[in-house]
């Protein structure tokens, strides 16, 4: 990734896992800045996952505490429920893939990435993405049902592309984040470091501003000019990922 980054500075990278912590905890634990939250899952994030002790649950005799768990920005979706960082096992626990991808997050950082909501916006760039706001409702457990919403939203995808992207959800999820990004790539061009003192630690999802559901029948907003040229290099979706964006989702 760092690689394609210095062919091509203007490179987004969307992943799919929590960036930090409520601000409460991170409080709690010393951690006045999202680098230091980082830093301390690169050197300690493992010891935290195998004692699994309060507020992270989901292990086998590691009840839900009483409290919420969740950030400001997981409990501001429109589609679903995001699940709390604290939950490391489980049905839809994303805990586990957070802690392990906290430290990329300082390695791209260190390497020149901007991490958004944290950073000054400059090239390349870094978002975290919630593919089931970005996907809406679908059945994705159903191959049927991928391949159907794939059809119907994105009719010019080619036949290659739209086999893989039905192939398995986590390949659906990877296809339709990249697409929607690719069409909102204007928005996100355009982002901001923030001024929420909640997102400035807690970090926040990237939801597009645009009514996305209908993107199948809009003009695809064109690129800025290096953006065309950017592809992925991960094995399996050269053919669905539309040039202008590198987009490695990391689950649980």
């Amino acid at each position: 990734m760092i690689e394609i980054a210095r062919e091509d500075r203007e490179t987004v990278v969307g992943f799919d896992f929590a960036f930090s912590f409520p601000r409460w905890w991170c409080e709690a634990r010393s951690w006045p800045q999202v680098r230091d939250v980082w830093s301390a899952m690169r050197d300690d994030g493992e010891r935290l996952l195998s004692r699994c002790e309060p507020p992270l649950w989901g292990r086998p005799g590691k009840r839900r505490p009483d409290h919420d768990g969740r950030r400001k920005t997981e409990r501001k979706g429109s589609i679903g429920s995001a699940k709390s960082v604290f939950q490391i096992g489980g049905a839809g626990a994303v805990g586990t893939g957070s802690i392990r991808g906290m430290p990329f997050l300082l390695a791209l950082s260190e390497a020149g990435f901007s991490v958004w909501p944290f950073d000054p916006a400059r090239w390349p760039r870094v978002v975290e993405i919630y593919p089931r706001e970005l996907t809406g409702p679908v059945t994705k457990s159903s191959e049927p049902a991928r391949r159907a919403y794939l059809q119907q939203r994105f009719p010019d995808l080619a036949s290659e592309a739209l086999a893989t992207a039905a192939g398995s959800e986590d390949a659906f999820d990877a296809a339709v984040s990249a697409l929607v990004m690719d069409r909102c790539v204007d928005e996100l061009a355009a982002l901001e470091q923030t001024t929420d003192p909640y997102h400035a630690i807690e970090g926040a999802i990237w939801r597009p501003v645009r009514d996305t559901s209908g993107l199948n029948v809009l003009p695809r907003q064109r690129c800025p000019r290096t953006l065309q040229r950017q592809g992925s290099r991960q094995r399996g979706m050269d053919d669905v990922r539309p040039p202008g964006l590198s987009v490695a989702p990391l689950g649980s």
